[in-house]
């Protein structure tokens, strides 16, 4: 049965000689599957660009109640981005992003302000011409609301770390992440590169103690390499 449906494109893996198969999250029915043919074939006119990390895409799909793999009707991009791919900073953070909505996103069901609270985040980023350089830990920190383990305050990540015997932050630290958990995208502090680094590994930390599929997060240390500034 056909079905329209906005969606977050994940992440993809080659199929076969010119397939791909596509993880998105969709805005009726929660993380899906589909199989993609064609697209990395000469005639694709690039169509496999669709299928780039948080391409934000109109989809018109077909969808059966207990399939693993579905099929894309109809798609098109509803909002090209400007700078997220050509953009060092930005692509490198796209590319965090993606890898730990993979590893969080497992629900195959709708969540419309999940949905929402993606769309806009990612719309924000692109959008964005300065002061994005905290954005991917005010992102961490607020996607953990959609998922259930949201701290109230940065003394509930310190308590819930030590309980584990897992290094947790200095006063300082705390001070800062209390700022992030209270400040919009556009608000976030002036943060140095060091502590923001080390801010980004208690929040992982805090994450893998609630998400038992969070191991190994391979785009960290190239994202802590390129944010530098």
């Amino acid at each position: 049965m056909l079905f329209k449906t906005k969606g977050i494109v994940i992440n993809y893996i080659r199929y076969r000689e010119t397939s791909v198969i596509v993880k998105i999250y969709t805005e009726e029915f929660g993380v899906q599957t589909y199989i993609e043919n064609g697209v990395r074939s000469a005639k694709s006119k690039n169509k496999i660009a669709l299928f780039q990390p948080l391409t934000l895409l109109d989809l018109v799909i077909y969808h059966k109640e207990g399939k693993d793999i579905h099929r894309i009707s109809e798609m098109k991009c509803n909002h090209p981005f400007q700078t997220i791919p050509f953009e060092i900073h930005k692509s490198s953070i796209a590319l965090f992003i993606t890898e730990i909505l993979g590893k969080c996103l497992h629900e195959e069901s709708n969540n419309s302000p999940l949905f929402q609270f993606l769309n806009n985040s990612i719309l924000w980023l692109d959008g964005t011409t300065e002061n994005y350089e905290n954005f991917h830990l005010q992102f961490l920190l607020q996607l953990g609301t959609y998922l259930g383990f949201s701290p109230e305050n940065a003394h509930e990540i310190s308590h819930e770390l030590n309980i584990h015997n897992l290094p947790k932050p200095t006063q300082e630290l705390e001070n800062q992440l209390d700022i992030l958990l209270n400040s919009q995208y556009d608000k976030a502090p002036k943060i140095d590169r060091f502590s923001r680094n080390q801010l980004l590994d208690f929040i992982i930390l805090f994450y893998r103690l609630h998400v038992d599929t969070l191991a190994e997060v391979k785009s960290l240390m190239v994202l802590q390499e390129v944010m530098r500034g």
